[in-house]
């Protein structure tokens, strides 16, 4: 038996890989509160019920997001999470950070807080975890001082997030870290201040990897792409021959859509084709390059399960250029803002109202017009328009 009363939570401590019960220990030598928060969770293993009950509206000055309510529904057997709200912060783009801004940002919830954290939620936002009502405000002036603000929470827009973009990677399209810091800068309002049928997330990923699953994690993924053809250098195709790779068959029999070649020498590739997978470049990053005009594809629709499923993005816009101060997006934006807040239902997601009402009347809402590239499978063509009498 467990000296903290915790059997089950201590359980967790065997295993080969770290765990979140010791750190959680280690908080709690300096916050009594954790210890509450730990025994409340171990009581939830014990009894199956979870213990945290709707926290209702709490906040800061001037914001209607940022904050998420928690409390128990046993203050009696937990006062130290009678209230234990979670705050959360709007990362820097890309998530790079310097350890003096960590070390400023931990003495804050150290002082504040429970000195719990959690980098990052799903979102992307800095969580964290567990403080009181009346410590809400001077947390947030703290951070404010820091040069920290609040993330998104509720029917709002949430933090937009994004990969690390050209800063580290050689196959980025364009600047994704610059576009997440104009779109987070341009809709301040929509993000602090809960106003729509539910929420909305844009995430930005700077090549077809897509490393922040954009595709099926928002509402709005901007994905890095190219026109033209893949570049290749066939000198370095034959040294990736000499240095053993087989190229038939780790990277030719590997394509999606069969649009490459070897015949031992050359590698050809067929890039009408090309379904923009990544997998030859990935393999290859010497001999094979994304072709010279570069932008991005922006799909629609992608969400997480909760009623009507999970769902992955739809493409609407198959090529556009993003060049600062990037307009040509930001009207897109709040073209689909304006039709989606007129039109959707009480927590109903932006791909959810577009099946609800169908593609036609989104494209039309928004001045995209129907192209092929926006086919969503084959033998689904939701752009065939029936009339009667026509």
């Amino acid at each position: 038996m467990s000296n903290n009363g915790t059997p089950m939570l201590d359980d967790l401590e065997k295993g080969p890989w770290p765990s979140f019960v010791t750190d959680m220990k280690q908080a709690a030598a300096k916050k009594p509160a954790v210890n509450d928060l730990m025994r409340q969770l171990e009581a939830s293993y014990t009894e199956k019920v979870g213990h945290w009950k709707h926290g209702g509206i709490v906040g800061v000055k001037g914001y209607g997001g940022g904050v998420i309510g928690r409390y128990s529904d046993s203050p009696d057997r937990f006062p130290g999470v009678e209230h234990f709200h979670t705050i959360r912060v709007n990362q820097p783009a890309g998530w790079f950070y310097n350890t003096k801004s960590l070390r400023a940002l931990c003495d804050v919830w150290d002082k504040h807080g429970s000195g719990l954290t959690n980098f990052h939620g799903a979102t992307g936002d800095i969580i964290l975890l567990g403080t009181t009502t009346d410590q809400l405000q001077p947390t947030f002036d703290d951070l404010a001082e820091l040069g920290f603000d609040l993330g998104g929470s509720g029917s709002a827009m949430r933090t937009p997030s994004c990969c690390v973009g050209p800063a580290r990677c050689e196959w980025a399209c364009f600047d994704s870290l610059n576009v997440v810091d104009t779109v987070t800068r341009t809709f301040q309002d929509q993000l602090h201040r809960p106003m729509f049928p539910y929420k909305f997330k844009i995430k930005v990923s700077g090549c077809p990897n897509d490393c922040v699953a954009a595709i099926a994690r928002s509402d709005m993924a901007i994905i890095g792409t190219w026109k033209g053809n893949i570049a290749i250098d066939q000198t370095e195709v034959t040294q990736c021959a000499a240095n053993g790779m087989n190229i038939q068959t780790e990277v030719v029999d590997m394509c999606p859509t069969h649009c490459m070649a070897w015949d031992g020498s050359t590698l050809k590739i067929e890039d009408r084709e090309c379904n923009r997978c990544m997998h030859c470049i990935n393999l290859m990053p010497k001999a094979l390059r994304p072709g010279n005009e570069r932008g991005a594809s922006i799909l629609v629709g992608g969400k997480a399960p909760i009623v009507h499923g999970a769902m992955l993005g739809w493409v609407v816009v198959p090529f556009i250029k993003l060049e600062p101060p990037y307009d040509n997006l930001i009207e897109l934006v709040n073209k689909i803002f304006e039709w989606w807040d007129e039109n959707g239902k009480m927590r109903e997601r932006l791909g959810e109202l577009i099946n609800r009402q169908g593609m036609g009347k989104f494209l039309k809402a928004v001045g995209l017009k129907p192209v092929p590239q926006m086919i969503k499978r084959p033998r689904a063509n939701p752009y065939y328009f029936w009339r009667e009498g026509v």
